[in-house]
């Protein structure tokens, strides 16, 4: 089923909490709404579900105009992150519940509800398991019942919202690999929000970055993460460093010294947006260079903090968790991919 969101405002309280915001949702993808608190991804997924009504602007379902239907009539899954189960019933019995309040005249027969039910059991992988309720589960199972109990209605369309934000850490990241899994295997159009960058990276088909109530960016975890197209995203986006620059003579320049970069045409004043990991060390005097102010241990890598140019702008690189730079050596690199932005589009994209 695709999604088409054409033009939608949203207004609470004459606070818009969307912009005129378009985004198409295609069939059978997972797509990933990320941002930051207030930046719109959930007021987005509940209009999507039915659960608010546009200011302005329509949502599509395929041809069919569905801005005024009810969650009902767009036959929704939800995935909350707080589980939403009844704790008055049984796994088995939370499962069912889609199926069993239907109207009369769609509702299928009490032995067809159950047979499904275990079936909707097993492949959340929680057979035997369906008598108990679920305060007698951990986290992770109540979210894979909640996963069942939505895709037992077969939805057209199934909404997470921050459905692992309850949960610890390796918990999470099983049960990312769990749903990328389900995904693949039943094909639903899936909207997930999340404010989680890993997750959105590594689970989504695309993803929508959003910001202000606006939408920053759309496309595949290579592209947003390898080509921002704003210094909201790069900064949002995996981590970055940053410099003030001025572009000149068609190079890049940092306290009147050349950075061996070039300016692609740009002039005036602007910042140059690079990934801390994406460097390499060399030699000379056309380069970056810094004079370490301190180091620490990342993993399978060294992270070091550099002082550059007379002014002290500061910024952090990776190096090979054995290399020898100590507090005060001086160290000459080069970004092997950045962006470069004008200022003021900078202070205008960055909250």
């Amino acid at each position: 089923m695709e999604v088409r969101i054409d033009k939608v405002r949203k207004e609470f309280d004459r606070f818009a909490a969307l912009h005129d915001v378009s985004l198409d949702i295609r069939s059978g993808e997972l797509i990933a709404l990320l941002g930051p608190s207030g930046s719109g991804k959930t007021t987005l997924l509940r209009l999507i579900a039915g659960l608010e009504r546009p200011t302005n602007g329509k949502i599509f379902f395929g041809e069919e105009d569905a801005s005024d239907k009810t969650v009902q009539e767009r036959n929704i899954g939800f995935v909350f992150q707080h589980y939403a189960l009844f704790r008055h019933m049984t796994v088995l019995e939370n499962i069912s519940f889609g199926l069993k309040v239907r109207p009369k005249e769609t509702r299928p027969a009490s032995a067809d509800i159950r047979r499904k039910a275990l079936e909707l059991l097993d492949f959340v992988q929680l057979s035997g398991l369906d008598k108990r309720y679920p305060n007698q589960l951990s986290g992770g199972q109540r979210q894979r019942v909640a996963l069942a109990r939505a895709l037992a209605i077969e939805p057209r369309v199934l909404l997470l919202d921050e459905p692992f934000g309850a949960l610890d850490a390796q918990v999470r990241r099983e049960l990312r690999r769990w749903l990328r899994e389900v995904h693949d295997r039943t094909g639903h159009t899936t909207v997930f929000v999340t404010h989680d960058q890993e997750e959105a990276l590594e689970l989504a088909d695309r993803l929508c970055v959003m910001s202000q109530g606006r939408i920053e960016q759309v496309g595949t975890p290579d592209e947003v993460y390898d080509r921002p197209t704003s210094p909201f995203v790069f900064n949002f986006i995996g981590e970055s460093s940053e410099l003030a620059v001025t572009a000149e003579n068609k190079e890049l320049w940092i306290g009147g010294r050349a950075i061996g970069l070039p300016s692609d045409g740009f002039e005036g004043q602007g910042r140059l947006f690079f990934r801390p990991h994406d460097v390499d060390l060399v030699e000379g005097d056309a380069a970056l260079a810094g004079v370490v102010i301190s180091s620490r241990r990342v993993g399978g890598t060294r992270r070091v903090e550099l002082a550059i140019g007379g002014d002290a702008q500061k910024i952090e690189i990776d190096l090979p968790f054995d290399h020898p730079a100590g507090e005060r050596s001086r160290l000459a690199f080069r970004p092997k991919r950045w962006r470069l932005f004008p200022t003021a589009e900078v202070h205008q994209k960055v909250p």
